[in-house]
């Protein structure tokens, strides 16, 4: 177990430097934002190519902050049952959701998504705006983030059976959202 507890350090700290990644992506999408309808309504100066690095900086950061949120454990869930039940529970919830949903789920997604991202990049796609970018640097993300998420999946598998096991304290903090 420690071997694997050590690999799933490795696999978090990978992830909170991507995340560090898109936290500067909102920064500077912001402020590409902001120069944009500036220029636009201050000289009447605009460009598809603006809008379009602003979309794929959002793609980029969804999908790089992805596995970190996995990380914080603050994704989405259905919290009807799962708040409810003791902490034992809620971590085999986690083990068997991660191995029979999660996993498989990225592990599909990336792996589709390669020949998307190959394809575009043999052929030096183009997006269809006047002014517009290549596609491919944003293709390549969809691969590369469900790989990642993919990657803290597996390191949450591992985190959730070293709590079981007496390896890590049973902790799987989650906030039940305000409704």
């Amino acid at each position: 177990m420690p071997f694997l507890l050590a690999i799933s350090r490795v696999i978090d700290a990978f992830n909170e430097k991507l995340a560090v990644i898109a936290n500067w992506l909102v920064l500077l999408s912001c402020l590409i934002s902001a120069g944009n309808a500036f220029s636009r309504y201050a000289f009447s100066l605009s460009s598809n190519a603006w809008l379009e690095i602003q979309w794929y900086m959002f793609g980029a950061m969804i999908l790089l902050g992805a596995s970190y949120t996995l990380k914080k454990n603050e994704h989405v869930r259905v919290d009807i049952v799962y708040g409810h039940l003791p902490t034992r529970a809620q971590i085999w919830i986690d083990i068997l959701g991660g191995i029979f949903f999660l996993l498989p789920a990225t592990i599909i997604i990336a792996w589709l998504a390669w020949p998307m991202f190959h394809n575009s990049y043999v052929q030096n796609e183009i997006s269809g705006n006047a002014g517009g970018l290549l596609r491919w640097p944003i293709k390549i993300m969809i691969p590369l983030g469900f790989w990642f998420l993919s990657l803290q999946g597996i390191s949450e598998v591992i985190k959730r059976i070293a709590m079981l096991t007496g390896h890590l304290p049973a902790d799987v903090h989650y906030e039940r959202p305000l409704q």
